[in-house]
């Protein structure tokens, strides 16, 4: 395929790989293929995690999500408890907890919950974690202990510290307009240089789609799905900050301490197309509703709002691996929201496999298998 690349005179950079996409995705698997490969990292805007990486509620949870991710959540916490000496020079886990509020009509939610390892409360504790939570409406206290916030600038931070350190090469404002397959090599025109390897690994998020279609590639079916979300004042409890996440079952919302202050989501999922996403007023008032059903506190004024996100593929579990109908091209998206919690995972799950390496060893003894991510299930006839 040649349409569509750029007649210019621009040099061409070399390498062993190219990531398009500096989300955490993209960082994450860059630095792991940095130490073994020449890494180009390309990214549209002016700095990475821009879009769903940088709007993140930033939860370690592995009790939540779909079995793959629980998996890889879970193998992801060595990582997070103890990264390697150098990577960060703060902690990037601290306490947090979840505590899930039930009626008596949630049995299905209940139980659940407690098979992916919340254990029950009684009204008593859920008031002690939370003295203005509306307990006498509620029949069900869950909580895991487990659920911890993520400093995702030290996180992100720290990869992309890492890829530069290994020699890796990292361009901002570098927005791919166009993609070639020249006999061995993709040959990528981005900002205001050409980029030529034989392996593309396609991290774009919500754009994945889109990078592929430039390619060539056929589409995965991934849909964008945006998530509002919103600062309000702390509650007027002076222990607020060590209050836990609070959802009820059903996720109406969810909210938790950040900053002094109390970030409130309505765990929306409307499906959109790829854009810089903004929130939904309407979805923010009607969690701003729930909440108040949930927590004594009136709740005057957001203070500022914000929308992210989250990219699924068709069976909701991501996309990782080789394309089989175009040579050298990688994916590496539909993480769903779990990117945060599942990148060292499934960063050197995708290195691996790019590499054309064994499966760690403690990700296969969990059952995390090439098959179960391949694109190939999306295809016709596979």
């Amino acid at each position: 395929m040649t349409e569509g690349l750029l007649v210019s005179a621009m040099s061409t950079i070399t390498a062993d790989i190219i990531v398009i996409g500096a989300g955490i995705a993209g960082v994450s698997v860059a630095a792991q293929l940095a130490g073994e490969a020449r890494v180009v990292l390309l990214e549209r805007e002016t700095a990475p995690g821009t879009h769903s990486t940088g709007r993140s509620a930033a939860s370690w949870e592995p009790s939540f999500g779909p079995p793959v991710i629980r998996k890889l959540t879970l193998a992801s916490g060595p990582f997070f408890r103890q990264p390697p000496d150098g990577f960060v020079e703060v902690a990037l886990l601290s306490p947090r907890g979840s505590l899930m509020v039930a009626r008596e009509s949630d049995g299905a939610d209940v139980e659940e919950a407690l098979a992916n390892g919340y254990q029950p409360i009684d009204a008593a504790e859920a008031l002690r974690r939370v003295p203005l939570l509306k307990a006498r409406d509620f029949a069900h206290f869950l909580v895991d202990e487990v659920v911890t916030d993520v400093d995702v600038d030290a996180l992100l931070g720290g990869f992309l510290r890492d890829f530069k350190r290994k020699g890796g090469r990292f361009l901002t404002n570098a927005e791919v307009k166009a993609i070639a397959r020249f006999g061995t090599d993709w040959v990528v025109d981005a900002g205001v240089e050409r980029y030529e390897a034989p392996i593309v690994v396609n991290a774009a998020g919500a754009w994945a789609d889109v990078i592929a279609a430039l390619a060539g590639v056929g589409k995965i079916g991934l849909v964008p799905k945006r998530r509002s979300a919103a600062i309000i004042a702390a509650p007027p409890d002076p222990g607020f900050p060590r209050w836990p996440q609070v959802f009820p079952a059903g996720e109406g919302f969810y909210c938790k301490p950040t900053g002094g202050k109390l970030m409130l989501s309505p765990a929306d999922a409307t499906p959109v197309e790829p854009h810089d996403a903004w929130s939904d007023d309407l979805k923010l008032a009607e969690a701003v509703e729930a909440y108040q059903a949930v927590i004594e506190h009136e709740v005057t004024r957001l203070e500022r709002s914000w929308g992210g996100l989250r990219t699924f593929a068709p069976d909701g579990d991501p996309v990782v691996g080789y394309d089989r109908e175009a040579q050298g091209f990688f994916w590496l998206a539909g993480q769903g929201g779990y990117g945060i919690q599942t990148s060292d995972a499934l960063s050197r799950f995708a290195a691996a496999l790019v590499l054309r390496h064994p499966v760690p060893e403690d990700l296969a003894a969990m059952a995390i298998d090439r098959s179960s991510l391949d694109p190939a299930r999306f295809r016709q006839g596979a």
